[in-house]
């Protein structure tokens, strides 16, 4: 089980680059933040989000899916925050438009 920090969170990797993401000292550039919008999961892990996301509704996940769909949920959060600085810098679509 991996080490608890101060305010309860497990100490994980996905916790850790989301601490490092979230700093703030580093701005993003345009390029990167073009990148980071246009990233989404492969349509084979959306599947598998699906199938796992159906089956906790349905309360029959097993232990180690439980923990699957833990791991896909850290990194939707960590593809969220980046999306989100990135939303920042570009605040419309229209911009990701090469010109």
């Amino acid at each position: 089980m991996p080490q608890q920090l101060v305010d309860g969170t497990p100490n994980t990797e996905s916790a850790m680059l989301a601490r490092i993401l979230q700093d703030g000292e580093q701005e993003l550039t345009l390029d990167a933040a073009r990148y980071w919008l246009s990233v989404k999961l492969p349509p084979s892990d959306q599947n598998r989000v699906d199938e796992l996301s159906a089956k906790a509704r349905a309360g029959s996940l097993t232990e180690v899916e439980t923990q699957e769909l833990d791991n896909y949920l850290h990194i939707g959060f960590l593809l969220g925050t980046m999306q989100a600085k990135a939303r920042r810098l570009i605040p419309t679509e229209s911009a990701l438009t090469p010109q």
